[in-house]
């Protein structure tokens, strides 16, 4: 089996994104800790850190469809890599929720505060998968301007992922292709 160049090196560097967006959680949750913020002020740090992060998808998704169309990579492999952008993505935004609900216990509505961190944890992720996947079930909605606006950020970023790469990706990537003199 053939190998594509550079393969070994991607999937160390997406490992190593998964563990950034938990050290940033964790980074956060710390902080709130020390109790040095007040629950505003630590609501606006996690809504930057948000938006910083809501800008790096964005680029990373760009940069994955400039080198699919440089590469000419095949369809099943952007997909492979978008997968698990989109994995990251929704972490990510997890534990956005998850440090907002912390902060101020009201953000998220049906979020009980009797649960242990895990179940937390896990209905923040399943939140941000039906967020990503455009289904929003409803079971949990955000209730605070903050909330407000790190979901809008996510569904943002969901449209552009799903809707703008993903649906029409060999029109765009014909388009994006530049062509050899002798193509034409």
């Amino acid at each position: 089996m053939k190998k594509e160049p550079g393969f070994a090196g991607e999937i160390i560097r997406q490992g190593g994104e998964v563990v950034a967006i938990v050290l940033v959680a964790a980074l956060l949750q710390a902080l709130w800790g020390t109790q040095w913020l007040s629950a505003r002020t630590f609501c606006l740090v996690v809504l930057a850190a948000a938006l910083a992060k809501t800008v790096f998808f964005f680029v990373e998704n760009l940069q994955h469809i400039l080198m699919a169309t440089r590469d000419n990579m095949p369809y099943h492999r952007v997909l492979g890599l978008m997968g698990v952008n989109m994995i990251q993505i929704t972490l990510a935004f997890a534990m956005d929720y998850w440090c907002l609900e912390t902060a101020e216990p009201a953000s998220f509505s049906s979020i009980d505060a009797a649960w242990s961190q895990s179940e937390q944890l896990f209905e923040f992720f399943f939140f941000s998968v039906l967020n990503f996947s455009f289904f929003g079930f409803g079971d949990v909605t955000p209730l605070t301007i903050p909330a407000k606006l790190v979901t809008m950020m996510e569904v943002l970023l969901a449209f552009f992922t799903v809707i703008f790469l993903l649906s029409d990706f060999v029109s765009l990537k014909d388009s994006l292709r530049v062509k050899k003199p002798n193509e034409e």
